[in-house]
């Protein structure tokens, strides 16, 4: 089954944030066909049995090759690849994918490493998942299965297995964001923007924790199995923090979406716990980032990376500025 978002009807509670972008069709990557004669050759002999089909998978930002392989033998297998002197960061990152997938506890479902190729090209083989990815817009029965799934994770990944760098020193950029922001008088008032940078400056005391936290995960990173299982993929960025962190971040797609992130907030228990002061920090820090980085130059390979965290940003702003009452 291919890993594509489908469409369905979705309750909104409040306004969904307007986008152009196209859901399932964000990434711009390569064939199987481009990869090197001996890369393909090295692949099927790992994997017993000649590739017969491919399929590209265009969800995502990252333009590595990412491709569902059907061989003779009739199995589907899963490859993600880069090239290592063209794509340095991006093959930098499939390395680290694969150290977190070895690192893992069994009891984190995840789609699982079958082999590693690394050379000029470095090649992840995977478990292809019978599963799909969330309905988009989000629906609740979705993201509630989701958000049990993400809190089931965070207590098998406590305490943090394997080395990962702080959530706030290895997002320390985060912080200090709405310097550049000053001024930005349709965002909001001098002083709420002012108190949106104290409350970002907080967080390295918010997000202090010794939880695996993945920082990613969204709709093209959780896939939905037909026995009523969430697979957890994309490890290519973990960090070391408060268990709470993963279930706050997946909200910002379903908040853009229009579904009421508060009320879901308040039933998802990691998150009702957790001080209203310490999510606006995040918020804060999130809305920050993404209201950047959204305008910086478009890269090549990435045509919808800065529409991406254009909407992101004013999503997790405008729920910021719910709760705060600012609006």
């Amino acid at each position: 089954m291919g890993l594509v978002p489908t469409s369905s009807p979705a309750a909104a509670p409040t306004s969904p944030v307007p986008t152009y972008l196209p859901w399932g069709r964000t990434a711009r990557r390569l064939d199987w066909a481009h990869l090197p004669p001996q890369v393909r050759f090295d692949v099927e002999a790992r994997l017993g049995s000649p590739v017969v089909a491919d399929s590209t998978l265009t969800h995502g930002y990252v333009p590595v090759i990412e491709t569902v392989l059907t061989l003779a033998d009739g199995t589907h297998h899963l490859l993600r690849a880069a090239s290592t002197k063209a794509q340095r960061s991006f093959a930098a990152s499939l390395r680290a994918e694969a150290a977190w997938l070895c690192t893992l506890p069994k009891t984190v479902p995840t789609v699982r490493l079958t082999h590693l190729l690394d050379g000029d090209w470095v090649v992840l083989l995977l478990e292809h998942p019978a599963a799909r990815l969330p309905h988009r817009p989000w629906r609740e029965d979705d993201l509630d299965r989701c958000l049990e799934a993400v809190s089931a994770a965070a207590v098998a990944l406590t305490p943090a297995p394997g080395e990962a760098r702080p959530f706030a020193e290895d997002l320390a950029d985060w912080m200090g964001r709405w310097d550049i922001l000053e001024g930005r008088e349709d965002l909001g008032t001098p002083m709420q923007l002012l108190t949106a940078g104290r409350l970002a400056a907080r967080l390295p005391e918010v997000t202090a924790g010794d939880t695996l936290v993945h920082t990613d995960l969204r709709d093209d990173t959780l896939h939905l199995t037909p026995d009523g299982g969430v697979l957890l993929d994309g490890w290519a960025w973990p960090v070391r923090g408060a268990a709470w962190l993963d279930p706050l971040l997946l909200l910002v797609g379903p908040c853009g979406d229009g579904v009421d992130v508060e009320a879901v907030l308040r039933r998802t228990p990691l998150l009702a716990r957790v001080r209203d002061e310490d999510v606006d920090c995040v918020l804060a820090a999130m809305a920050g980032f993404f209201l950047t980085s959204c305008d910086l130059p478009v890269p090549a390979a990435s045509p919808w990376l800065r529409e991406f965290q254009r909407w992101q940003g004013e999503a997790v702003w405008g729920w910021l500025r719910r709760r705060r009452g600012w609006e």
